[in-house]
């Protein structure tokens, strides 16, 4: 289980407080290891941001240990095992190893267990399933190494099993496909016929569990290989109906290093009601819309910065160039900033008691509508003349 020449190295793992949180454990004669992303972000060589700790010590106990060594303790999901500490103002979660008694494909009800193995059977990955003591070294009970350097998302055990416990783990498989897996040798082909065959599984989940994970997978540096596995399979219709992965390669192609803004890649799917689909907030909503609406105008970069401001304006411009496959405008981000910073000269007030009530607001935008076309250069003297 353990394995030789491998070792999680990232300056995190040093941290004095996780240090000290481990040892607190391990102290009162317990197992503590490091698990799941931490281990596989750093052994891939990607950020680490959350912490979280396994252990053989029930939650009462760490609780026990770690209030005696000075941290705080929250209860977050103690009935399920978990514990928060916080560390040096940074959350842990610190959770018993555990086994699945029962599942209804939503939920669990668990059990404790001190053996690690029968803790890293119940994982949703193989490389979730990789351990690291205080030192880095690495305990990989299930053969997660092979996969994780292979970059191959592949389930623990039988993938129509890990499915049923928990039906979310079907996007969850496309989400890490789009950011750890290998695009060229495409998902594994059991867990893709597994989460085609179970689709049906998604339909009684929340649209807002749904929605936090699409969101995740479009925000991938390039989620088109999930994605177009994902239509391939029956299961983004499930998800987002009438969605079209065509334009995601083209757009993330355009793209070409900036920063990934899931939204619009959302807006490129397209797909029917994607609101209600994904359960968008009201901002999101909105801005969806704008970027439909603004895409198919033909308004240029600096009108674009100053009817919608520069980073819906750049949103607009990269959707329309995926769409039509024309190059970006010449110095869209100049127009862009230009238009943003641009700011009409005519107010009301300039314009009473001449005009009043519709008529003040007709003559204000005709006077808007002008200065727009002359490239915002005319003054407010020449508008008023």
């Amino acid at each position: 289980m353990l394995v030789t020449g491998m070792r999680v190295t990232g300056d995190w793992i040093s941290s004095e407080p996780l240090q000290r949180l481990l040892r607190c454990l391990t102290a009162g004669g317990h197992v503590a290891l490091l698990v799941g992303g931490c281990v596989r972000n750093d052994l891939l060589g990607q950020p680490v941001a959350d912490i979280d700790i396994a252990t053989d010590a029930l939650p009462l106990r760490v609780v026990e240990l770690a209030s005696g060594a000075g941290f705080r303790t929250v209860p977050t999901g103690i009935d399920h095992g978990t514990v928060t500490v916080i560390a040096d103002g940074e959350p842990h979660e610190v959770t018993t190893f555990r086994r699945d008694v029962e599942t209804d494909g939503r939920r669990a009800v668990v059990a404790f267990t001190e053996e690690v193995t029968e803790d890293a059977a119940r994982r949703d990955f193989t490389m979730n399933a990789l351990y690291a003591d205080a030192e880095g070294n690495i305990l990989d009970p299930i053969g997660g190494v092979a996969d994780l350097r292979a970059r191959r998302v592949r389930f623990v055990g039988e993938p129509e099993a890990r499915i049923r416990e928990d039906y979310l783990r079907i996007l969850r498989f496309f989400r890490f496909h789009a950011w750890y897996g290998d695009p060229a040798e495409g998902p594994d082909p059991d867990a893709l016929a597994a989460c085609a065959a179970l689709s049906a599984g998604l339909e009684p989940l929340s649209k807002e569990r749904i929605g936090h994970e699409m969101r995740r997978l479009l925000a991938a540096p390039d989620p088109t290989p999930a994605l177009a596995a994902m239509q391939a399979s029956g299961v983004l219709a499930r998800v987002l109906p009438g969605a079209d992965t065509r334009m995601i390669g083209p757009l993330v192609h355009v793209e070409d290093g900036l920063p990934p803004v899931w939204l619009r890649r959302l807006a490129a799917l397209g797909g029917t009601s994607p609101d209600a689909a994904l359960r968008l907030s009201r901002d999101e909503t909105r801005r969806l819309a704008q970027m439909t609406e603004f895409t198919g105008s033909d308004d240029g970069p600096e009108v674009l910065g100053y009817r919608i401001g520069a980073d819906a304006g750049r949103d607009v411009l990269l959707l329309r160039a995926a769409m039509s496959g024309q190059p970006l405008p010449e110095a869209w981000q100049h127009g862009l900033a230009r238009g943003a910073t641009a700011r009409f000269p005519v107010t009301s007030a300039d314009l009473r008691p001449a005009f009043s009530g519709p008529a003040l607001g007709q003559r204000l935008h005709a006077l808007e509508e002008r200065w727009i076309a002359s490239g915002f250069r005319l003054s407010r003297e020449q508008l008023l003349a």
